[in-house]
């Protein structure tokens, strides 16, 4: 079984730290982007998710949340699920939706990506 807790690194080179799973499956944690939306120096975010209880058995999915209020005005939503390879390795599966602020219902076309 996958174990979510833990450092987890991505192809970006950022980095995730995944605290001690609750029993009700909610955890936090945080996380250093190495992309940043505006260029400048990304500073450790905060994460708040669930992941989904199977009972010891089957690869979890999960979703948290970052707010990248220290440095951007945007908040990125990830879902994912998490796997163990042929190797033994684990390996998280996750897409992400990023939002970010803008000033007027006429710029909503361009906030989510």
């Amino acid at each position: 079984q996958c174990q979510l807790s833990g450092l987890w690194r991505n192809d970006q080179d950022s980095l995730m730290e995944i605290s001690a799973l609750r029993d009700n499956g909610d955890f936090h944690g945080q996380y250093l982007t190495r992309v940043t939306l505006s260029g400048g120096c990304a500073q450790v975010s905060p994460l708040r998710g669930a992941q989904q209880q199977l009972g010891g058995e089957g690869w979890p999915t999960f979703a948290f949340t970052v707010r990248w209020d220290k440095f951007s005005n945007a908040t990125t939503a990830f879902v994912g699920q998490c796997f163990v390879d042929t190797g033994g390795k684990e390996m998280l599966s996750t897409m992400w939706l990023l939002r970010e602020a803008v000033g007027s219902l006429e710029e909503d076309w361009k906030a989510t990506r």
